[in-house]
């Protein structure tokens, strides 16, 4: 039986990791969350998409403890170390990449946002439209998608692309001058050595759950998916080098 404890150390891993290659994650985190209650509910209706472990999910209860929060992801392990470290989080378990995940959410009112962390590049180009106009029919009038990810221009402005991408390597070099911390190699092997998490781990081989197929780095494939999928309004809310918070808005009916 995984302990409340042993998965809040490992989600405190998680969260090292996950800086290492993002040193300015938490401003990313605040960014994203002011933009939700900027919309304006003190009570929203939030759907964390690709949701891991639930480190943005619990941070948005922390600051917005009326929210209503719905945390998705299609991977075992990190769903389990999410219910077990975080009991006031609603985690589901579906895969983004499948038509009509929105449907079996029994969502009581359409969402205020939609929000995403260092996840939605796991989808793949083709996928992306998709997934956007689902997120769309989920979202009520005036409700947003906010993604927080490295989305690369190189393909748009490479001069720019080269300055962005040196931003990020001088502010991670500055925050981890003492050394990065372990990568996501390096955590995954060790949640693997880990017989307190064997069960998860074999559901999450079982059902293959794991990274494969072509990223989306691009601002662009992700702008073109979100236009295609009924987002009139996208742009940047927050950005620091290759890093930022790209927001689409659902206009009003």
């Amino acid at each position: 039986m995984l302990t409340y404890d042993a998965a809040r150390a490992w989600i405190d891993r998680w969260d090292l990791q996950q800086a290492g290659y993002l040193p300015d994650r938490e401003e990313r985190f605040t960014a994203l969350i002011d933009a939700v209650e900027a919309l304006g509910r003190p009570d929203p209706l939030v759907l964390d998409l690709g949701c891991g472990p639930g480190s943005l999910s619990a941070r948005l209860l922390e600051r917005l403890p009326k929210a209503t929060v719905i945390s998705i992801d299609a991977d075992p392990l990190l769903l389990g170390l999410g219910r077990a470290a975080y009991p006031g989080l609603t985690f589901v378990s579906r895969d983004l990449r499948t038509p009509g995940w929105s449907r079996d959410l029994g969502l009581e009112r359409p969402a205020d946002a939609a929000v995403s962390t260092t996840a939605l590049h796991w989808i793949t180009g083709s996928e992306l439209t998709g997934l956007y106009t689902e997120v769309h029919q989920a979202l009520r009038p005036g409700g947003a998608l906010l993604n927080g990810d490295h989305l690369n221009t190189d393909d748009a402005t490479p001069a720019l692309a080269r300055l962005e991408h040196a931003i990020h390597e001088t502010e991670t070099g500055r925050r981890f001058a003492a050394g990065r911390p372990e990568d996501w190699r390096e955590w995954w092997q060790a949640v693997v050595a880990d017989p307190d998490l064997a069960e998860l781990n074999t559901a999450r081989h079982d059902q293959g759950a794991t990274h494969t197929g072509e990223e989306s780095e691009y601002l662009s494939t992700h702008v073109f998916a979100l236009r295609a999928a009924g987002f009139a309004e996208v742009g940047t809310l927050w950005q620091r080098g290759n890093n930022r918070l790209l927001c689409a808005v659902k206009h009003d009916a």
